[in-house]
């Protein structure tokens, strides 16, 4: 799989990669959510290069505490699992200053739970597609994070980014934790998987 195939699908993240942190503001309502269980798992990820390599491990470790200040904030009465799987990564390597400056990727497929009902809510994985945020006019964005950055300051930037889309696209999708269980059931049921089968998407060469 090419660099460029791993970046179409980013445009429309865009802002959600490149806002400014927020996590010190109390979040827009958002229904009942409470996060329950946050699993992300590192095993699935695919590495386009060029790029740093990163561990299973460190992937995991990052979105788990980027997940965790994020959607942790929210206190609803309901409880609701979050499962993520790593997709595909690219994390910029040094390059030419203002010539070539590789920006870091990341693909994540997301699903979330009902604790309460083991209700699925989203009837196929969402996939998500972030870009590291380098700010505008910075160093980062001017010469390259590749440069700039080490691994581990790329790899929080994008688990960061990822965990501000995932509540970015919750907000579309509030309607699954209204709390009014009319309004709630037919956000769910309109959303439901009738085949009851999926798999995670994959990335093709």
């Amino acid at each position: 799989m090419s660099f460029a195939r791993l970046l179409a699908p980013v445009a429309l993240l865009l802002l959600a990669a490149c806002a400014a942190d927020d996590l010190d503001k109390p979040p827009a309502p958002l229904g009942d959510f409470r996060l329950g269980l946050n699993v992300v798992v590192g095993e699935t990820a695919r590495q386009v290069p060029p790029s740093r390599t990163a561990t299973a491990e460190e992937w995991e470790a990052a979105l788990k505490a980027a997940i965790d200040r994020r959607l942790g904030r929210y206190a609803g009465a309901g409880e609701y699992h979050m499962g993520v799987s790593v997709d595909a990564y690219a994390l910029a390597i040094p390059g030419v200053p203002v010539v070539i400056k590789p920006r870091s990727v990341l693909v994540i497929s997301v699903t979330v739970w009902d604790a309460a009902t083991r209700q699925k809510l989203n009837g196929r994985v969402k996939q998500l597609t972030v870009l590291e945020s380098t700010g505008f006019l910075t160093p980062d964005s001017i010469i390259g994070s590749g440069i700039m950055r080490n691994k581990q300051k790329q790899m929080q930037s994008l688990a960061a980014s990822a965990a501000r889309a995932i509540e970015y696209w919750l907000k579309q999708n509030q309607e699954w934790f209204s709390a009014d269980p009319a309004v709630r059931a037919a956000a769910r049921a309109a959303t439901a998987d009738s085949s009851g089968k999926e798999r995670p998407p994959r990335i093709e060469d």
